[in-house]
């Protein structure tokens, strides 16, 4: 009788953890992440329309939609910084997604200085925050 309440105890205790478990990843697992620009470093002078080559390391890039661990696609922020973990990317003419999980976009700039601030975010576009955000300062003739 004592074995079959433990079994069953444990039981309860392994099926609820698995309940329990979101397919959210938390912002602590990113500690090892982030996005780039390929082609662009920080004080660049570019032309406009400026080509943007768009990279990731430990994520993969995916369509906008689904929710998916490890998953997400790309959004370029013009003169503003990075969106807080979890929240959403506004869709406005300085928030720029590429929710068809493009890697490489063309920016209107008009002439001067302009940061760019590469931003991940999940199929929902929630951010990934800082963690993976990559900002730029780039100077266009």
């Amino acid at each position: 009788m004592k074995k079959i309440i433990i079994t069953t105890a444990l039981l309860l205790i392994v099926c609820c953890k698995q309940k329990s478990e979101s397919p959210v990843v938390s912002e602590q697992s990113f500690t090892s992440s982030k996005v780039f620009f390929k082609n662009l470093n920080d004080g660049d002078t570019v032309v406009s329309p400026v080509v943007v080559e768009m990279g990731v390391t430990s994520m993969k890039i995916k369509p906008a939609g689904a929710l998916e661990v490890g998953t997400g696609h790309h959004h370029i922020i013009v003169d503003g910084g990075f969106i807080n973990y979890g929240e959403i990317i506004p869709m406005d003419e300085t928030h720029l997604h590429y929710g068809k999980g493009d890697s490489v976009a063309q920016v209107n700039l008009s002439k001067g200085e302009h940061t760019l601030s590469l931003q991940f975010a999940n199929g929902l576009h929630m951010s990934y925050g800082e963690q993976f955000s990559k900002t730029i300062t780039v100077f266009v003739k």
